[in-house]
């Protein structure tokens, strides 16, 4: 059974930072492209960033770009989001996915085969 589990959402002030970690089971994520995403009340779940299965290259939108930085160790299974400068509208639930590897990185929810629960990230003004 395929696991995608978050952590690392906090409360924080605007300014402050965080990490997010992706800890996957039952697959390997170097077989897999993963992106993360984010989803406020009330709105639609928004791109937040992809790396290819090797780290190999990395897209954000410009609403987090130099902000935001997404790695992962495919040898621990395990995705990450560092989010710097966070900003009041940062405030979502944050989600892991895992697509299979494609040609080019997918930005659309329905790119993505395999989803985590969510992990809160509030940014307090």
């Amino acid at each position: 059974q395929v696991q995608l589990v978050e952590s690392g959402g906090h409360l924080v002030q605007a300014g402050g930072s965080l990490r997010l970690s992706c800890a996957a089971s039952g697959l390997s994520i170097g077989s897999y492209d993963m992106g993360w995403f984010r989803q406020a009340r009330g709105k639609e779940r928004e791109f937040v960033a992809a790396i290819k299965w090797n780290g190999g290259d990395t897209l954000y939108p410009d609403s987090v770009k130099s902000r935001f930085t997404i790695s992962r160790d495919n040898a621990k299974n395990t995705v990450y989001l560092q989010m710097d400068s966070l900003k009041p509208e940062d405030t979502a639930v944050y989600y892991c996915a895992a697509r299979m590897r494609a040609t080019l990185l997918g930005t659309r929810k329905y790119d993505y085969n395999y989803w985590g629960q969510g992990t809160q990230v509030t940014v307090s003004s």
